[in-house]
C-alpha cells in the first residue's frame, strides 16, 4: 500500500507544471502514442486483410506502448522533483538516448527500401540508444543511492527498458528477416 500512495504522490506532481513542462510532456508522449497508434493501425491493416506476421511481431508496439505508459510516469518526475538535479549530466545522456532511439526507429524503417545500405547505421544506432539507456540507468541507480531518487521513477526505469529492448529488438528481427508480411500489407492498402 505504501507503494501505491507513493505513485499516486509522484503522478499528483503533474499539477506543479508549467507550459513548458505541458509542452516538452506532450510533445515526448505524444511523439511515442503517435508511432504507437501507427504501428499499431499498420499491422491491424494487414492483419484484417488476411496478412501473416511472424508473432513476434506484436511485440513491437506492445512495446512501445509499454515504453510510452512509462515514460509518461518518469516524465513527471523529470520535469517537477527532479529537474534540477537531471542538468547536471542526465539531461545531455536523455537526449544522446533520444536521439538515438528515434533515429534508429526512422532507419528501421526507411531499411525497408534501402536494407543492405541501412543495415549497419540501423544497427549502430541501435547499440547506441541501448548503451546509452545503461549509462542513464547508471546515472538514475547512482541519484537513488545517494537518495535522489525514488522507487517510483526507478520502477518506471525498469519498463522503460522493457518496452524499448522489446520493440527494437522485435524491429530488429523483422527487418533481418525481411519485413514479412509489409509488401501484403502495403498491397492492402493501395500503396
Amino acid at each position: 500500500m505504501i507503494f501505491i500512495k507513493e505513485i499516486k504522490d509522484y503522478a499528483w506532481q503533474i499539477k506543479s507544471f508549467d507550459s513548458e513542462d505541458w509542452m516538452i510532456y506532450f510533445i515526448w508522449i505524444g511523439l511515442m502514442m503517435g508511432l504507437f497508434f501507427s504501428v499499431a493501425i499498420f499491422l491491424y491493416t494487414g492483419f484484417s486483410n488476411g496478412v501473416k506476421y511472424p508473432a513476434y511481431v506484436w511485440n513491437i508496439p506492445l512495446g512501445i506502448l509499454t515504453f510510452a505508459l512509462a515514460i509518461g510516469f518518469d516524465t513527471i518526475g523529470h520535469r517537477t522533483t527532479y529537474k534540477e538535479e537531471l542538468k547536471k549530466a542526465e539531461a545531455l545522456v536523455h537526449h544522446i538516448t533520444i536521439f538515438a532511439g528515434i533515429t534508429s526507429t526512422i532507419l528501421l524503417c526507411l531499411a525497408y527500401s534501402f536494407p543492405v545500405f541501412l543495415r549497419i547505421p540501423c544497427a549502430v544506432l541501435i547499440f547506441l540508444s541501448v548503451l546509452y539507456s545503461v549509462i542513464d540507468e547508471g546515472f538514475h541507480w547512482h541519484r537513488y543511492w545517494r537518495l535522489k531518487s525514488d522507487r517510483v521513477e526507478m520502477t518506471s526505469h525498469f519498463f522503460i527498458f522493457v518496452g524499448h529492448m522489446t520493440m527494437i529488438f522485435a524491429w530488429w528481427k523483422w527487418f533481418d528477416e525481411g519485413y514479412l508480411g509489409v509488401k501484403e500489407t502495403l498491397t492492402a492498402m493501395g500503396f
